[in-house]
């Protein structure tokens, strides 16, 4: 019975994470956009910082957390999809590491890129988790 709780906890702390993944780099898009100093651009700070600190960061630490629990008390740490897809999860967790380290160069007004860099990059989160959900449903190997 915990097994279903800690996995239920996971699915959340999963989603809410994605959820922040798939968000930050839209409003990276709209930021970019924004003069330096704007009050438009001083709103997206306080967003972009607010995501990072209160969401994305507690939902990927929970993510993690639970997730080795789970893959502890299931036994998966031999198994080859397993391996896989904590690659996978890693590589999502660079993402938000870039994220985080994007978000303090927008607050300190140092952005470089363009709006259509942060287009790219929005897709980046959704293919990572549709590797990570296929390996987690199927397990191929």
């Amino acid at each position: 019975m915990l097994y279903d709780w800690l996995k239920a906890l996971h699915v959340v702390a999963v989603i809410a994470w994605m959820a922040g993944l798939l968000y930050l780099p839209r409003l990276f898009v709209y930021h970019a956009d924004a003069a330096p100093g704007s009050d438009k651009s001083e709103t997206f700070k306080v967003m972009e910082r607010r995501l990072l600190k209160a969401i994305m960061t507690p939902a990927m630490v929970a993510a993690w957390v639970l997730g080795l629990v789970l893959a502890w008390q299931a036994g998966w740490f031999k198994a080859g999809w397993f391996h896989a897809k904590m690659a996978l999860v890693v590589a999502l967790s660079g993402v938000n590491g870039f994220l985080g380290a994007t978000v303090r160069r927008f607050a300190e007004d140092r952005n470089t890129r363009p709006a259509g860099f942060y287009r790219v990059l929005n897709e980046v989160p959704t293919i990572l988790m549709i590797g990570i959900v296929v390996l987690v449903i199927v397990k191929p190997f």
